[in-house]
């Protein structure tokens, strides 16, 4: 049984977010509706959902002393990381030490924070196919690498960043250098490490939702959303949908490669798994312990979204991961370097049929930093995904 307290309260439920973006706010959201103390996280005064939370701290949270003198600060229930560079061999020592549980654990946490700790557990630990790969060190390491064996086109990505950032994809000997500078600058901690990937010739790729919330029983089950499908420009998400039709064996074998690296990784909560897809074969290709950017659309295409669903997971409350209609999302970036910047065009992108948008509140714009979204449903994908394009498009944001 699940007994929930009352905020602001000595019974109050706590919890901490640790990154407090346009993600985290919407769990920040989900967990309030439940009656939930919320602490929101950032290493920036004013993120997103800091704007939102009962309390919002601002430190940095790589650093393992002030992580640590927080954490025992505020004694929350639950650590809930929703970005990468975290301190967490300290959230593992304080889990070990019972002075916080850490969503799912602290351990995967851990492995997921760089590409290169999931990367291993899938292919090395798990035997899942993903595409070749080599981790690299120095720039004559990286063509090394491609030289012996991964060949041209690849994918070089710094192992620890967000959102696509520093990443490249390279068609020849002259883009090498440049790749590597790409993702020496993209990368969350620049300590100059990169995972190059062989090129797998997919015909799409998807977000898998993998959900691990307890049933009736007390025991962990395993809940899937319809797949996501997703463009990417630059390794940057700019649209999604739900559902992405698949083949019925390949779907079934995307649920057992999401289910195999979520089961190992254990806890509760969601999970983003990314997939590539050809035909009837899959390839595991990254893991998120926690909502994922394209998950954005299930605001408007699932009953409970994904940020609903991590709150009640990691609560111990049932789930639902039932479709309301399709629908999809496109992204509106910020197009300029400025703080405080205003949205002309938001009631031209509401006159959009069946259409509502999501302005993050972020304090400062860059031109391709995400400063919002635009979701659409309707019975028809393709139909969504005209409108969402067309409501984002609407929305111009500018220097106040």
């Amino acid at each position: 049984m699940t007994t929930l307290g009352t905020p602001l309260s000595p019974s109050a439920t706590k919890v901490m977010l640790l990154g407090s973006g346009e993600l985290g706010k919407e769990v920040l959201i989900a967990l309030q509706r439940l009656g939930v103390e919320t602490i929101a996280v950032d290493r920036y005064d004013h993120a997103p959902g800091q704007q939102v939370a009962h309390h919002a701290r601002t430190i940095a949270m790589s650093d393992p002393a002030q992580l640590k003198a927080l954490v025992e600060l505020e004694r929350p229930q639950l650590v809930v990381p929703e970005i990468e560079a975290i301190a967490t061999p300290m959230l593992e020592e304080l889990e070990a030490a019972g002075v916080v549980r850490v969503i799912p654990t602290a351990r995967a946490a851990r492995l997921t924070m760089d590409r290169e700790g999931i990367r291993r557990l899938a292919a090395e630990t798990l035997g899942l196919p993903t595409s070749p790969y080599r981790f690299c060190d120095s720039l004559a390491e990286l063509q090394a690498a491609i030289d012996a064996g991964i060949g041209y086109p690849c994918i070089v990505k710094p192992v620890m960043s967000s959102s696509g950032k520093g990443q490249s994809k390279i068609d020849g000997p002259a883009e090498v250098q440049k790749a590597w500078e790409v993702a020496m600058a993209g990368g969350r901690v620049s300590h100059g490490r990169v995972i190059v990937e062989g090129f797998v010739d997919f015909d799409y790729e998807i977000t898998l939702l993998t959900v691990r919330a307890p049933g009736e029983g007390g025991q962990v089950e395993t809940h899937f959303c319809d797949p996501i499908g997703h463009v990417q420009v630059g390794g940057d998400y700019v649209e999604s949908w739900q559902p992405h039709p698949m083949h019925p064996a390949a779907l079934d074998r995307a649920r057992q490669i999401a289910k195999s690296v979520t089961d190992d990784l254990g806890g509760q909560g969601l999970f983003g798994v990314e997939l590539f897809v050809k035909g009837e074969q899959v390839w595991f290709s990254e893991v998120s312990p926690r909502p994922h950017d394209t998950g954005l659309v299930t605001l408007v295409t699932q009953w409970q979204s994904e940020f609903e669903l991590h709150a009640r997971a990691i609560l111990g409350l049932p789930v639902s991961t039932a479709l309301r209609s399709p629908g999809a999302s496109a992204v509106i970036y910020g197009g300029v370097d400025a703080a405080g910047i205003v949205f002309d065009g938001v009631d031209e992108a509401l006159r959009v049929p069946n259409t509502e948008l999501r302005l993050f509140g972020k304090p400062e714009s860059f031109a391709r930093r995400r400063m919002g979204v635009a979701l659409a449903h309707d019975a028809d994908v393709e139909t969504a995904r005209q409108r969402a394009k067309q409501a984002a498009a609407r929305v111009r944001p500018r220097r106040a």
